[in-house]
């Protein structure tokens, strides 16, 4: 069975036909439970998310700030595992059509087998996988595998990255570009860092026909309305994960994403 890259750029595409950014949302698999993470899901694309990105949650996720931390240990508390993610690509997907994506480090996908990773996530729907730290040299193997169910592969770039470097990313990545605005974990922040949109050009220089999307720092309509006027898309994770931890309840928390997917979609619109 293939996976649905294609119905992840279709997404990207429609919403730049649009004249605006795609709004790409994170929640990590399990959290608050298993069921909960996928309503909350449902939730944020009901909401209007156009992407979803289900953090497969890690004991050491290093590119990770506090909040989604605390969300990744109420996961593996929880005793959340790989089935359980392909679980929650699968109903998401199932009740909304929207390509949904695993975000991942390298680790946990290689102990488990990569082609058995890459089949069981074609089969659950899903569009792709981001892989923050496998370094675009060593990606082959994962590549094949990715290209061969129908899965993109989604390599994040840094203010840090060499031109030469993003160029390397770009030919080899599919499905976008994963622009990480700051140097740093990800966390909500007072404003957007000003090299991201430094980063969006240099990555467009590359010659490259993928969207650009940023994520980390983004938390609010005025700064989605700010990096949609330069990015392709607008990828929010912390300020969805701590609306969930702030709410009283689970149900509350549901309804407390739903509105914030609201509020970002009027910013990647202009409307805020």
């Amino acid at each position: 069975m293939s996976g649905n890259i294609r119905l992840l750029g279709d997404t990207l595409a429609a919403a730049k036909s649009e004249g605006r950014s795609a709004l790409i949302a994170y929640l990590p698999a399990g959290f608050p439970t298993v069921d909960g993470g996928i309503e909350a899901i449902k939730a944020v694309i009901d909401g209007g998310a156009d992407v979803v990105e289900v953090g497969l949650p890690h004991s050491d996720p290093v590119l990770d700030g506090p909040v989604i931390q605390t969300a990744d240990d109420i996961a593996l508390r929880g005793g959340v595992r790989i089935a359980d993610v392909m679980r929650t690509v699968r109903e998401a997907h199932a009740a909304t059509g929207k390509p949904i994506l695993v975000m991942t480090y390298w680790n946990p996908i290689d102990r488990y087998g990569v082609e058995r990773f890459t089949a069981e996530l074609a089969e659950a729907g899903g569009a792709g996988c981001i892989l923050p730290d496998l370094p675009v040299q060593e990606s082959a193997l994962w590549r094949e595998h990715a290209e061969k169910h129908g899965l993109a592969t989604v390599f994040v770039v840094a203010p840090s990255s060499k031109d030469e470097r993003l160029a390397q990313i770009t030919a080899a990545g599919s499905g976008f570009v994963y622009a990480a605005s700051l140097m740093g974990v990800t966390g909500t922040r007072a404003s957007v860092s000003n090299q991201a949109e430094d980063l969006v050009e240099r990555t467009r220089a590359t010659g490259t026909d993928l969207p650009v999307c940023v994520g980390l720092g983004v938390s609010n309509p005025a700064q989605a309305a700010e990096v949609a006027g330069f990015a392709d898309g607008v990828i929010v994770g912390s300020a969805f994960v701590k609306a969930m931890l702030d709410a009283p309840d689970d149900a509350a928390g549901v309804e407390a994403v739903r509105a914030l997917a609201g509020e970002l979609a009027k910013g990647v619109r202009g409307q805020a």
